[in-house]
């Protein structure tokens, strides 16, 4: 790293272009951005503007005063910046580590004790504004994430480029070694969990817990960690009021690690931007409905659909704006990701999440749309089937899990909801397990193969033909084997067919000799067809149509399963299902199918930043 002094020309700062112009410099160079130096800059800034600072806000549209900022001088942060490394230094004798090319446990452990034990000993999990070094060199404060990123920059210092912050969607570890193929705990996640420094990671991840995403964390270079400075910084004045100042300097910053391919394996960051530019749209920059939904596509294409939180930002912006049914959808597919997690109670973020959906907006809809005309989502069974598949995923999320998730509480919400869509909207539904569906999906493929074929051959005629005696064949035979009735015939090409080669001619169209070159066996199976294979072709493509046609949504939960035949009654049997919402879970009753490898502080809810609030 150049010397601070270096960036000395940059202060002092009063400005957010000031900000990002040295942010852009620590970007460009040609060796690795100063965390410390970064933190210390951003945290300052937030701390002066939003800790002590009465209520009297810039106006919103007064954008020249929110771009001002308090003076941030150089003789402040210089002294700061060379505190942290005298602290880093002095505590951590190099001598022990001598002659290391990569970054051992040992080192990590002791780096993280240094951090660790000159916090003070009050508990932080849900104050804002601890993030930054800033934070722990002028109060001694650091919340989960902050201690994480510290554990970096003071490796960093220490000449370790090879310690890199991992970021789940709650949660902040370390790799580091060769290939940063090593992992260990730095920091803590609720109370009483310290004595994880220095551990690997892997029972987390082992243990499908959503705090670790199955192992498929965002596993940050120095510039995606200068992009988890900029994601964690919190705007917060209150429940109720943002620093516009503070808000506007992070959307300024991301938009500058955007603008240089930073952000592109971050979902986080960019649900974040696209919060803010909700409310403060950029001109001549992408709507924030794009960024979420790029933000849900890196996460489909990088961390094999592991993030929830993409898909509740999506939810959140089309519930403020009151586009329900796609609300619906988006929060069926965040559904969609937690069923390939257990439920542990590590995962309280992720709960309260999916709860307040549960038990607060959804219900809150049931109300804005109740009695509304014939285009209400209380008439659409697309919007039933998201409901469906939004309780589908919780369920699963239950099963296979030690604790339960579901109670009362989220039985009496559900049961409110349901009983809006009318017996004629239900009935619409098709209603299948993963095993059936599967059934649905071979039948469909016949039919696209018989396409296909067709295409190829040209002779659509002939595809037919052999298609009708190929299944009735093979439909006289299976007859035959139930019945026990085999015929001789077949029980002598039974055994021969582990010796002789079989004619495909005999077996399409039931004609020639059954082995080729032998001509002493003779015919099992004639072909004859009494019905036209025009009318089974179009009977199987209109059913494919029908089907395609008419909503439907996959169970994959026992519970929700269990519910079909009350879910599509013509009246509603309330009572039972509650009872079988809230009846214990099988946990720990056959483990979920694995499509992970098996091989996770507070990042508040949003992989950074102090418990992501929730706008109403």
């Amino acid at each position: 790293m150049e010397s601070i002094a270096s960036r000395e020309k940059f202060f002092p700062v009063q400005d957010i272009s000031e900000v990002v112009q040295l942010f852009e410099y620590e970007l460009e160079m040609n060796k690795e951005p100063d965390l410390t130096l970064l933190s210390i800059v951003v945290g300052s800034i937030e701390n002066l503007l939003t800790c002590n600072r009465s209520n009297v806000l810039p106006e919103q549209n007064d954008v020249t005063s929110c771009t001002k900022l308090p003076v941030i001088d150089f003789k402040i942060v210089n002294a700061l910046y060379k505190k942290f490394h005298s602290t880093i230094k002095g505590y951590v004798d190099m001598s022990q580590f001598a002659n290391l090319k990569f970054a051992t446990r040992e080192l990590v452990k002791r780096v993280s004790d240094v951090i660790w034990n000159s916090l003070t000993r009050s508990y932080y999990k849900d104050r804002a504004h601890l993030q930054s070094l800033y934070s722990y060199l002028t109060g001694n404060k650091l919340d989960c994430f902050g201690v994480a990123f510290a554990v970096v920059a003071a490796c960093q210092i220490l000449g370790f480029n090879d310690v890199h912050l991992a970021l789940s969607e709650d949660h902040a570890w370390v790799i580091f070694g060769e290939n940063s193929c090593e992992t260990a705990e730095v920091t803590w996640h609720g109370k009483g969990n310290e004595d994880k420094r220095g551990q690997s990671v892997e029972p987390g991840i082992a243990s499908k817990c959503w705090l670790y995403l199955n192992g498929y964390p965002v596993r940050c270079n120095r510039y995606t960690e200068v992009a988890s400075i900029v994601s964690a910084i919190n705007p917060s004045l209150n429940v109720n009021n943002d620093a516009m100042e503070v808000a506007l300097l992070q959307q300024q910053l991301l938009w500058l690690l955007y603008d240089k391919g930073h952000l592109s394996i971050y979902p986080m960051a960019i649900g974040n931007l696209g919060d803010l530019e909700e409310v403060n749209p950029s001109p001549d920059r992408a709507h924030c409905s794009v960024l979420f939904e790029e933000a849900i596509m890196i996460a489909r294409t990088c961390y094999k659909n592991m993030h929830v939180y993409p898909y509740t930002y999506q939810g959140g912006y089309f519930y403020r704006h009151s586009r329900y049914k796609e609300a619906f959808e988006s929060w069926a597919n965040a559904s969609d990701v937690l069923k390939q997690y257990n439920y542990t109670r590590d995962d309280e973020e992720i709960y309260k999440e999916v709860m307040e959906i549960a038990n607060e907006l959804i219900p809150h809809i049931m109300k804005v749309v109740s009695g509304h005309s014939a285009h209400s989502i209380l008439k659409d069974p697309e919007c039933f089937a998201h409901l469906l598949r939004f309780y589908d995923g919780i369920c699963q999320w239950e099963e296979g899990s030690q604790t339960p998730v579901l109670h009362i509480g989220w039985a009496k919400p559900l049961v409110n909801t349901i009983s809006k869509f009318d017996s004629q909207v239900r009935g619409q539904l098709i209603i299948t397990s993963e095993v059936e569906s599967a059934e649905d999906d071979e039948n469909c493929n016949n039919v696209s193969t018989l396409k296909g074929i067709v295409a190829t051959t040209g002779d659509e005629q002939k595809v037919r033909n052999d298609w009708l005696n190929l299944n009735t064949n093979l439909a006289k035979i299976e007859d035959s084997a139930e019945s026990g009735n085999l015929h001789p015939n077949i029980k002598e090409l039974t055994a021969a067919c582990g010796e002789k080669l079989l004619n495909r001619d005999f077996l399409i169209q039931g004609g020639g000799e059954p082995f080729i070159g032998d001509t002493e066996v003779a015919e099992v199976v004639s072909s004859a067809a009494e019905k036209q294979t025009d009318d089974i072709l179009a009977s199987m493509m209109a059913t494919s149509n029908a089907a395609y046609r008419q909503p439907k949504v996959v169970l994959s939960s026992e519970k929700m399963r269990g519910l079909k035949n009350l879910l599509l009654g013509e009246k509603l049997n309330t009572h039972a299902i509650s009872l079988q919402l809230t009846a214990q879970s099988q946990v720990q009753v056959g483990s979920k199918k694995s499509s992970f490898r098996d091989t996770s502080v507070d990042t508040s809810g949003t992989a950074s930043r102090p418990k992501r609030s929730r706008r109403e």
